[in-house]
Protein backbone atom coordinates (compact mmCIF):
# COMPACT_ATOMS: atom_id res chain seq x y z
CA UNK A 1 0.00 0.00 0.00
CA UNK A 2 1.33 3.43 -0.94
CA UNK A 3 0.16 6.75 0.50
CA UNK A 4 -1.94 9.28 -1.37
CA UNK A 5 -0.58 12.80 -1.49
CA UNK A 6 -2.47 15.68 0.06
CA UNK A 7 -4.25 17.69 -2.65
CA UNK A 8 -2.65 21.00 -1.61
CA UNK A 9 0.28 20.31 0.74
CA UNK A 10 3.57 19.76 -1.12
CA UNK A 11 4.76 16.95 1.13
CA UNK A 12 6.20 13.65 -0.11
CA UNK A 13 7.00 10.48 1.84
CA UNK A 14 10.67 9.80 2.51
CA UNK A 15 12.22 8.07 -0.50
CA UNK A 16 13.41 5.22 1.75
CA UNK A 17 9.76 4.12 2.00
CA UNK A 18 9.48 3.47 -1.76
CA UNK A 19 8.46 -0.06 -2.73
CA UNK A 20 10.95 -2.65 -3.89
CA UNK A 21 8.37 -4.03 -6.32
CA UNK A 22 7.49 -2.24 -8.47
CA UNK A 23 10.89 -0.68 -7.93
CA UNK A 24 10.67 2.83 -6.55
CA UNK A 25 6.90 3.37 -6.42
CA UNK A 26 6.46 5.90 -3.62
CA UNK A 27 3.07 7.61 -3.71
CA UNK A 28 -0.01 8.43 -5.77
CA UNK A 29 -2.25 11.41 -6.31
CA UNK A 30 -1.55 15.11 -6.00
CA UNK A 31 -1.23 17.18 -9.14
CA UNK A 32 1.31 18.31 -11.74
CA UNK A 33 1.56 21.92 -10.66
CA UNK A 34 4.98 23.53 -11.15
CA UNK A 35 5.52 23.84 -7.39
CA UNK A 36 4.77 20.17 -6.76
CA UNK A 37 6.92 19.00 -9.65
CA UNK A 38 9.91 21.06 -8.53
CA UNK A 39 9.41 19.86 -4.94
CA UNK A 40 9.39 16.28 -6.19
CA UNK A 41 12.62 16.56 -8.17
CA UNK A 42 14.30 18.32 -5.26
CA UNK A 43 13.66 15.16 -3.24
CA UNK A 44 14.73 12.68 -5.92
CA UNK A 45 11.17 11.88 -7.03
CA UNK A 46 9.56 12.00 -10.47
CA UNK A 47 6.08 11.31 -11.91
CA UNK A 48 5.44 8.43 -14.29
CA UNK A 49 2.00 7.04 -15.09
CA UNK A 50 -0.20 5.95 -17.96
CA UNK A 51 -2.77 8.37 -19.28
CA UNK A 52 -5.81 6.75 -17.64
CA UNK A 53 -4.09 6.02 -14.30
CA UNK A 54 -3.72 8.24 -11.24
CA UNK A 55 -0.51 10.24 -10.96
CA UNK A 56 2.22 7.94 -9.63
CA UNK A 57 5.46 9.15 -8.03
CA UNK A 58 8.72 7.18 -8.15
CA UNK A 59 12.19 7.08 -6.62
CA UNK A 60 13.89 3.89 -7.84
CA UNK A 61 16.83 2.17 -6.21
CA UNK A 62 19.36 2.03 -7.76
CA UNK A 63 19.22 5.28 -9.72
CA UNK A 64 20.59 5.54 -13.24
CA UNK A 65 22.84 8.57 -13.71
CA UNK A 66 25.51 9.78 -16.07
CA UNK A 67 28.53 11.80 -14.99
CA UNK A 68 29.16 14.29 -17.85
CA UNK A 69 32.91 13.71 -17.91
CA UNK A 70 32.24 9.99 -18.46
CA UNK A 71 30.15 10.35 -21.62
CA UNK A 72 31.10 7.55 -23.99
CA UNK A 73 31.48 8.45 -27.66
CA UNK A 74 32.11 5.40 -29.81
CA UNK A 75 34.58 5.46 -32.68
CA UNK A 76 31.76 5.27 -35.22
CA UNK A 77 29.93 8.10 -33.46
CA UNK A 78 33.05 10.26 -33.52
CA UNK A 79 33.29 9.76 -37.27
CA UNK A 80 29.61 10.65 -37.56
CA UNK A 81 30.08 13.86 -35.55
CA UNK A 82 33.17 14.94 -37.47
CA UNK A 83 31.02 15.41 -40.55
CA UNK A 84 29.72 18.56 -38.87
CA UNK A 85 26.31 18.38 -40.50
CA UNK A 86 24.26 19.19 -37.38
CA UNK A 87 23.45 22.29 -35.37
CA UNK A 88 22.51 21.93 -31.70
CA UNK A 89 20.55 24.44 -29.64
CA UNK A 90 18.96 24.96 -26.24
CA UNK A 91 15.30 25.91 -25.82
CA UNK A 92 14.52 26.88 -29.40
CA UNK A 93 11.63 24.43 -29.78
CA UNK A 94 10.68 22.99 -26.39
CA UNK A 95 7.05 22.24 -27.26
CA UNK A 96 8.10 20.53 -30.50
CA UNK A 97 10.64 18.40 -28.64
CA UNK A 98 8.25 17.14 -25.97
CA UNK A 99 5.60 16.45 -28.62
CA UNK A 100 8.14 14.50 -30.68
CA UNK A 101 9.16 12.50 -27.60
CA UNK A 102 5.50 11.65 -27.01
CA UNK A 103 4.77 10.72 -30.62
CA UNK A 104 7.79 8.48 -31.12
CA UNK A 105 7.03 6.59 -27.91
CA UNK A 106 3.36 6.28 -28.85
CA UNK A 107 4.37 4.59 -32.09
CA UNK A 108 6.54 2.02 -30.29
CA UNK A 109 5.36 1.04 -26.81
CA UNK A 110 2.78 3.67 -25.92
CA UNK A 111 3.56 6.91 -24.17
CA UNK A 112 3.35 8.24 -20.64
CA UNK A 113 3.94 11.75 -22.04
CA UNK A 114 0.24 12.57 -22.07
CA UNK A 115 -1.23 15.96 -22.98
CA UNK A 116 -1.41 16.62 -19.22
CA UNK A 117 2.32 15.92 -18.84
CA UNK A 118 3.16 18.04 -21.87
CA UNK A 119 1.17 20.98 -20.54
CA UNK A 120 2.84 20.72 -17.11
CA UNK A 121 6.39 20.63 -18.48
CA UNK A 122 5.74 23.39 -21.00
CA UNK A 123 4.69 25.52 -18.03
CA UNK A 124 7.94 24.59 -16.27
CA UNK A 125 9.80 25.60 -19.41
CA UNK A 126 8.05 28.97 -19.44
CA UNK A 127 9.25 29.41 -15.85
CA UNK A 128 12.85 28.66 -16.85
CA UNK A 129 13.03 25.27 -15.11
CA UNK A 130 12.56 22.79 -17.97
CA UNK A 131 14.90 22.89 -20.95
CA UNK A 132 15.22 21.22 -24.33
CA UNK A 133 18.13 20.36 -26.57
CA UNK A 134 17.40 20.39 -30.29
CA UNK A 135 19.39 18.84 -33.13
CA UNK A 136 18.87 20.42 -36.54
CA UNK A 137 19.72 19.26 -40.04
CA UNK A 138 19.51 22.57 -41.88
CA UNK A 139 16.13 23.85 -40.60
CA UNK A 140 14.66 20.43 -39.85
CA UNK A 141 14.34 19.22 -36.26
CA UNK A 142 15.69 15.67 -36.32
CA UNK A 143 16.33 14.86 -32.67
CA UNK A 144 16.44 16.16 -29.15
CA UNK A 145 15.71 15.73 -25.48
CA UNK A 146 14.18 17.60 -22.56
CA UNK A 147 14.57 17.70 -18.81
CA UNK A 148 14.80 19.96 -15.78
CA UNK A 149 17.72 22.08 -14.63
CA UNK A 150 17.49 22.68 -10.87
CA UNK A 151 20.52 23.96 -9.01
CA UNK A 152 23.54 22.26 -10.55
CA UNK A 153 21.72 19.08 -11.51
CA UNK A 154 19.99 18.12 -14.74
CA UNK A 155 17.07 15.70 -14.56
CA UNK A 156 16.63 14.05 -17.95
CA UNK A 157 13.12 13.08 -19.00
CA UNK A 158 12.96 11.81 -22.58
CA UNK A 159 14.66 11.95 -25.97
CA UNK A 160 13.76 11.25 -29.58
CA UNK A 161 15.32 10.69 -33.00
CA UNK A 162 13.88 11.21 -36.45
CA UNK A 163 17.28 10.29 -37.92
CA UNK A 164 19.75 7.66 -36.76
CA UNK A 165 21.90 8.84 -33.82
CA UNK A 166 20.18 12.25 -33.53
CA UNK A 167 19.24 11.74 -29.87
CA UNK A 168 22.83 10.70 -29.14
CA UNK A 169 24.03 13.96 -30.71
CA UNK A 170 21.71 15.88 -28.37
CA UNK A 171 22.85 13.95 -25.31
CA UNK A 172 26.55 14.27 -26.11
CA UNK A 173 26.19 18.01 -26.65
CA UNK A 174 24.32 18.34 -23.35
CA UNK A 175 27.05 16.45 -21.49
CA UNK A 176 29.78 18.60 -23.03
CA UNK A 177 28.00 21.78 -21.95
CA UNK A 178 27.09 20.59 -18.45
CA UNK A 179 30.72 19.61 -17.91
CA UNK A 180 31.77 23.17 -18.78
CA UNK A 181 29.22 24.51 -16.29
CA UNK A 182 30.39 22.14 -13.56
CA UNK A 183 27.28 19.99 -13.25
CA UNK A 184 28.27 16.75 -11.49
CA UNK A 185 25.63 14.44 -12.98
CA UNK A 186 22.57 13.92 -15.15
CA UNK A 187 19.69 11.99 -13.64
CA UNK A 188 18.64 9.30 -16.13
CA UNK A 189 16.08 7.76 -13.74
CA UNK A 190 16.02 4.12 -14.89
CA UNK A 191 18.66 2.06 -16.68
CA UNK A 192 18.31 1.04 -20.31
CA UNK A 193 20.80 -0.25 -22.87
CA UNK A 194 20.76 2.99 -24.89
CA UNK A 195 21.80 5.05 -21.86
CA UNK A 196 24.39 2.47 -20.83
CA UNK A 197 25.98 2.69 -24.29
CA UNK A 198 26.50 6.41 -23.64
CA UNK A 199 28.16 5.84 -20.27
CA UNK A 200 25.26 5.86 -17.81
CA UNK A 201 25.59 3.80 -14.66
CA UNK A 202 23.53 2.85 -11.61
CA UNK A 203 24.25 4.28 -8.17
CA UNK A 204 22.46 3.59 -4.86
CA UNK A 205 19.50 5.85 -4.19
CA UNK A 206 21.13 7.12 -0.99
CA UNK A 207 24.14 8.28 -3.00
CA UNK A 208 21.86 10.02 -5.49
CA UNK A 209 20.02 11.78 -2.66
CA UNK A 210 23.40 12.92 -1.32
CA UNK A 211 24.13 14.61 -4.67
CA UNK A 212 20.74 16.31 -4.53
CA UNK A 213 21.34 17.68 -1.05
CA UNK A 214 24.75 18.95 -2.09
CA UNK A 215 23.87 20.60 -5.42
CA UNK A 216 20.11 21.22 -5.68
CA UNK A 217 20.20 24.68 -4.11
CA UNK A 218 23.38 25.84 -5.83
CA UNK A 219 22.78 29.13 -7.61
CA UNK A 220 23.58 29.20 -11.32
CA UNK A 221 23.80 32.30 -13.48
CA UNK A 222 24.71 30.88 -16.88
CA UNK A 223 22.40 31.38 -19.86
CA UNK A 224 20.99 28.19 -21.34
CA UNK A 225 22.96 28.39 -24.56
CA UNK A 226 25.76 26.30 -25.99
CA UNK A 227 29.34 27.49 -25.98
CA UNK A 228 31.17 27.13 -29.28
CA UNK A 229 33.04 24.11 -27.91
CA UNK A 230 29.84 22.25 -27.09
CA UNK A 231 28.05 23.36 -30.25
CA UNK A 232 30.76 21.63 -32.26
CA UNK A 233 30.61 18.74 -29.74
CA UNK A 234 34.30 19.10 -28.91
CA UNK A 235 35.33 16.47 -31.42
CA UNK A 236 38.92 16.84 -32.46
CA UNK A 237 39.58 16.71 -36.19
Amino acid sequence: MIPWLHPTKLIFPDTSSALDEPDGLLAAGGDLSPKRLVAAYKHGIFPWFSQDDPILWWSPNPRCVLFPEQIHISRSMRKHLKKGRYRVSFDEAFADVIQACASTRQESTGTWISPEIQEAYIELHQQGVAHSVEVWDNEQLIGGLYGLGIGKLFFGESMFSFQVNASKVAFIALCKQLKIWGYPLIDCQVHNDHLESLGATNIPRDEFIHYIRQYIDTETHHPWSFSEHSATLGIES
